[in-house]
This record gives C-alpha cells, sequence and structure tokens, in this order.
C-alpha cells in the first residue's frame, strides 16, 4: 500500500485518492504514515468529529475557499505539493465528497487524499453524488499471510517460501513445519492491524481475542448507526449466521438458515451492506467455466465469508487447541475455515471470488481466470486431499493445470501443482 500511495503522489495525472476498506484495516494510520514521510506537513480532518467544516462544506465548495478556511482552524499553513490534506471518515460529509470533483478540476495542485469506513454503505444508502471520473481510488484489506510473516520479522522466511514456489521445488521440511505452524497462528490472530500489534507485544492468544472483540462490537454498533433499525437486525442475523452457512455440507448462503422463510426479498439488503462495508466477501457461482468466467456468473447462487480469518475463529468459537494441535485435525468445520482463509488472500490480491459446481457430483473451490487460462483450485484443511473435482472441472473446461492448496509441501503431479497453505500469497 505504501508503494501504491507514492506512486500516486508521484503521478503526473494525479486526482484526489480515496482509499477503501473495512472499519479497523489500518487506513487512518497508513496515510498519516505516509503524511509524515512524504510531505513536509500534513493535516488530518476528521469528518465525524469536525462539525464547522461540515458546515463550511455545505455552503462553499470552491477548493481555495476550503483551504483557506482550513488552515484558519488548523492553525497550518497548506501548501501545494509540499502539504498532504487528509478527510478521514468522508462519509460523514456528503458534500466533502462532492469537493474532490472541484479539487481535481480546479486544484490539482494540492494532495488529497481521503478515507472512509462505510463510504460505500453511504453511497449505496444516501445515494451520493460521488465524483465518477474525478478520484483515484485504492482498497486496503487485512494484512494477508506474507505481511504477517514480514511483521513478526519473518521475511527471510517468506522470501525462501516465494522461491520454492517459483521454482516448484519442495521447501526444506523444518521449514515447511515452521511455516505451518505460524500459518497456524495467522489463523487464530488474522490479519487487522490491532490484532496483529497485540500478538506481536504479547505473544498472548488471548489477548489478540480482547482486541478482535472490541473490532466486532465496533461492526456491531457501525451496524445500528449507518442503517434503519430494522435493516440493523437482518444485517446482524445474516452477519452472525455465517458461521452456520459455512458449516453445513453446502455452504452455499441460504436465507432460511438465518430465518425461518429467509428470502432474498427479505435479506438482499443486508448481505449487500455487509459487502459495501467490506466486512463480508461474497464469493458468486459459476454456471461454466469458459473464457471470460464473468460472464457465466450465476447471480443467485453464491457463498458469503468474513473478511477476516481471525474474527471467523473468534466468532465460531473454534477451540484454539483444535487449530494449534495439528493440520489433521479431524474436525469438518476447519476445512469451511480453511476456505476462507483462501478467499481472504485472494480478495487481497483483488480476485474476482468464484466457486463452480455441477449438478451436486462435483464442486470445485474457487476459479481463477489467469489470461486465457481458467485454473480450478481444490482447498484441504490438511494433508489428506484425494477428490475427483478438479479432474472433473479439467477436462470439461480443458485446463492446463489444477492447483490443490493444502498443508502438502510444493510439488507437481497428475497435472495438479500442490501449494502449500502459508504460500497461498504466491498465487
Amino acid at each position: 500500500m505504501s508503494d501504491s500511495l507514492v506512486e500516486w503522489k508521484n503521478s503526473k495525472n494525479r486526482m484526489p485518492l480515496i482509499v477503501n476498506g473495512a472499519r479497523q484495516v489500518g487506513k487512518t494510520y497508513i496515510i498519516e504514515q505516509f503524511g509524515k514521510e512524504h510531505f513536509e506537513n500534513y493535516v488530518l480532518l476528521n469528518m465525524e468529529m469536525e462539525g464547522t467544516l461540515r458546515e463550511f462544506i455545505d455552503r462553499d465548495l470552491t477548493p481555495q475557499r476550503i483551504i483557506q478556511y482550513i488552515e484558519g482552524l488548523k492553525q497550518q499553513k497548506i501548501t501545494a505539493g509540499k502539504t498532504l490534506i487528509f478527510f478521514d471518515e468522508i462519509q460523514a460529509c456528503e458534500r466533502a465528497l462532492t469537493s474532490l470533483k472541484y479539487f481535481c478540476e480546479l486544484a490539482p495542485e494540492y494532495h488529497v487524499v481521503t478515507a472512509g469506513s462505510l463510504l460505500g454503505v453511504a453511497i449505496h444508502r444516501e445515494k451520493y453524488s460521488f465524483p465518477v471520473g474525478k478520484v483515484d481510488e485504492l482498497n486496503m484489506y487485512p494484512l494477508d499471510f506474507e505481511e504477517f510473516l514480514w511483521a513478526l520479522d519473518r521475511g527471510l522466511l517468506c522470501e525462501e517460501i516465494k522461491k520454492c514456489y517459483a521454482a516448484n521445488e519442495p521447501m526444506n521440511k523444518g521449514l515447511h513445519e515452521l511455516a505451518l505452524q505460524l500459518y497456524q497462528h495467522y489463523f487464530i490472530v488474522g490479519g487487522m492491524p490491532a490484532a496483529v500489534k497485540t500478538f506481536i507485544e504479547t505473544d498472548s492468544f488471548l489477548s489478540v481475542q480482547q482486541v478482535q472483540h472490541k473490532i466486532i462490537n465496533e461492526y456491531i454498533a457501525d451496524m445500528s448507526k449507518y442503517a434503519t433499525p430494522a435493516t440493523s437486525i437482518k444485517i446482524n442475523a445474516c452477519y452472525f449466521s455465517i458461521p452456520s452457512q459455512l458449516a453445513k455440507e453446502n455452504s452455499k448462503f441460504q436465507y432460511k438458515v438465518v430465518q425461518r422463510g429467509g428470502t432474498a426479498t427479505i435479506f438482499g439488503e443486508a448481505i449487500e451492506w455487509l459487502k459495501q462495508a467490506r466486512i463480508v466477501m461474497k464469493c458468486q457461482r459459476l454456471e461454466h467455466g469458459y473464457i471470460p468466467i464473468n460472464a457465466y456468473m450465476d447471480l443467485i447462487n453464491f457463498k458469503l465469508y468474513m473478511a477476516d480469518i481471525g474474527l471467523l475463529t473468534l466468532r465460531c468459537e473454534m477451540p484454539l487447541q483444535t487449530i494449534l494441535s495439528s493440520v489433521d485435525e479431524d474436525n469438518t468445520f476447519l476445512g469451511a475455515m480453511t476456505e476462507n482463509y483462501v478467499a481472504q488472500c485472494f480478495a487481497a490480491k483483488e480476485y474476482n471470488l468464484y466457486y463452480w459446481n455441477s449438478e451436486g457430483k462435483a464442486e470445485v473451490d474457487f476459479v481463477l481466470q489467469k489470461e486465457t487460462e481458467v485454473i480450478p483450485i481444490e482447498v484441504k484443511k490438511g494433508r489428506r486431499n484425494r477428490s475427483k473435482s478438479l479432474g472433473v472441472f479439467a477436462e470439461k473446461y480443458k485446463s492446463p493445470y489444477s492447483i490443490r492448496i493444502s498443508a502438502k509441501n510444493f510439488g507437481f503431479e497428475n497435472n495438479i501443482k500442490s501449494v502449500p497453505l502459508y504460500a497461498v500469497f504466491c498465487l
């Protein structure tokens, strides 16, 4: 993300920047660090708290007068090219979002960056006038496993994983087992920056889960704050049904699991809210594996995953010793959680999430399109990984090879590329 921000700063065609991401994913922190490291000064404006600024922008959208007002408000000189102007929680002020259009057109020399945890929700709900074509956008996600390793000062292990993936050669057995152990830790800690920071400082999973409880409570508070009471109840119900949805033999999202008699009409808006808030990830079913795969997307059937594996581990109350005891632990739900982990890794790379099944005879957990190739991917929680589904898909749609993600080491056999669970970030 830091590299992307620097690239934006130096771009000749730079427009005001919107950084999207769920609450507590680290947007404010990374933008403030960017301001400190790459500008002479920066001005932080939290639009939830800046009531007088909101009132001023409601009356006047002229960039120069907004800048003059901010200088008086914050007693800071704003200089084009040397000052970063940061509007945080911009969803709290619709007119501030609209002002980005005029910063783009009338004052492009200024560096303006914005963030909003629930910007997508606000736009969807209030029909905000989004400055289409007048802003740049970046997306932030929870830390993936690679970033988790770097945070733990395991950069050399990270490089070794990349090296073995590129060469398609097994990793040293001791390093393989170490990487699997750290993967298990990530399963519990997840990628929310505050949880990772707490783990590094305390080495305590219980302390981590206290932080995660606070994050989930903030999500619940947002559901009440940014939705009507009736919709808030439905959002809560959908969110807390995810472990039950994933526990089913067929993990396709079913409205009746949320509530008896539930339908898309009743709960569709709630699911869209969760998706716009980036609290969940939606994985659509594919009817066929032809190119382009998004043309064969089934709009009705889908799976829902939580955006962070650590929050899922907390929410489903999976005993930590079950996760830490063995990668071959005989627990069916661990398989569903492993799928969630892989979905999170793919989402961080901004891959669209798809799965495929065929009349109940075969199911492929994920399908990726890599240029002109369609690759089926199977996910297994341990080392036992026999399945016919990959072969069925590969034969039907002429896939050049398949990928199996499991606890096994790197390898290639029977046209199946074996990728260890800890190396998903390499895909």
